[in-house]
């Protein structure tokens, strides 16, 4: 019992100074519950461990200034990674989430995913100057359909070369635990931590770029689904449009999307309905953003795709009811208020419930600050339940 409740005080002591920064010795008593004896004890335990440094002073009254007693930000690291058909980026954060390293670089073509990844970390290390044995977690986030079960990727458009085995593999190489996350998944973990559903507990994430995905969260959860396919909306039967069409995995041949909602609201999709409406651009974010831009003469353009991805917003919506609805992605960015506010008001022409719909709040790389948030979680309970 003495040793649980030395765990159970030095968690406390940690979770406190990593949410509320340096503290006090009589702080950190007073806002857990330790005597100033146990806060003591507790302390001289976490700095033996290399957790907890002196990180200051605060100046009191008529005696000697406080020690402020702040986590040691080099007592661990985590890496977050953005993996893509071209060019894979990853970031180094220390145990307070700050990023010391963030490094890009084009993967071969021919590359097999193990060394492209082991590729990626080690130059990011070697930029943070951080040496690979001190990396408490990574995390890795691709498209595709992730088995949370295996923890591998099922199969992925963009990334034919990621399958089963490949999660093991890059454990084996990495000696350590890896997890591979779904990129849109990682989005919404960012966008509850950091963006426009901060501290949400029931919210879907819409991502609208080159392909369309869906992050579900409830409860406070990402809901995956039994197989990890909760959220692949792009197969979404929609009025007018053909349906996806043979879907069942084949060994050498990806499942078919030509058809379904992704079919309508896809970056190239996009691109050629503004081609009928006047606009043209190198992506379908360009097209939107022009559409935006011309005021009056794009507001047919985005009325129309608001109409489109009003219908998957309205599908979920009937389901789960979330309340709120984030559009992300480089198409959604582009639209900003314009689109939103558009496709909440479609939605409430054909569906009961009526979500807020926002844009999301989150700067930057959405998939690697939810990687590295996802990474930095691991680690903060591994170092917690040690």
């Amino acid at each position: 019992m003495p040793r649980l409740l030395r765990q159970i005080n030095d968690r406390a002591a940690l979770e406190l100074l990593l949410t509320s920064g340096p503290l006090t010795r009589g702080q950190i008593g007073e806002l857990t519950g330790l005597s100033k004896v146990t806060a003591s004890q507790t302390l001289a335990r976490l700095e033996e461990r290399g957790l907890v440094e002196v990180a200051g002073e605060q100046a009191g009254g008529r005696g000697p200034n406080a020690a402020l007693y702040g986590i040691v930000p080099s007592s661990a690291y985590v890496a977050g990674l953005d993996v893509g058909p071209e060019f894979v980026t990853t970031a180094i954060a220390d145990i307070h989430g700050e990023i010391v390293a963030e490094v890009t670089v084009a993967p071969d073509e021919h590359d097999d995913p193990v060394a492209v990844v082991h590729n990626a970390v080690v130059k990011a290390c070697r930029s943070a100057k951080v040496a690979l044995s001190k990396l408490r977690a990574v995390v890795i986030g691709t498209p595709g359909v992730v088995d949370p079960r295996t923890g591998d990727v099922r199969f992925s458009f963009d990334l034919p070369g990621w399958h089963e085995g490949i999660h093991e593999a890059l454990a084996r190489d990495l000696r350590r635990d890896v997890k591979i996350e779904n990129d849109v998944n990682l989005v919404a973990v960012a966008e509850r931590t950091l963006g426009a559903a901060r501290d949400v507990d029931d919210f879907v994430l819409l991502w609208a770029g080159r392909g369309i995905g869906l992050g579900v969260v409830l409860g406070g959860r990402l809901h995956r689904g039994r197989s990890g396919s909760a959220g692949e909306i792009g197969y979404l039967p929609v009025p007018g449009v053909p349906l996806a069409g043979d879907v069942r995995a084949v060994p050498g041949r990806l499942p078919s999307l030509a058809g379904g909602l992704q079919s309508l609201v896809s970056a190239e999709a996009v691109t050629e309905l503004a081609a009928s409406y006047g606009f043209a651009g190198r992506s379908g974010a360009e097209c939107v953003a022009a559409a935006v831009e011309a005021g009056e003469r794009g507001e047919p353009l985005l009325d129309d795709i608001a109409g489109r991805l009003a219908l998957g917003v309205a599908s979920v919506c009937v389901v789960l009811d979330p309340g709120l609805v984030v559009l992300a992605g480089e198409v959604s960015q582009a639209g900003g208020n314009a689109l939103t506010g558009r496709i909440e008001e479609a939605v409430a022409r054909i569906c009961p419930v009526r979500p807020q719909v926002v844009a999301s709040g989150v700067n930057g790389n959405p998939v690697l600050r939810g990687a590295v948030l996802a990474a930095l979680e691991q680690a903060r309970e591994e170092i917690f339940a040690s």
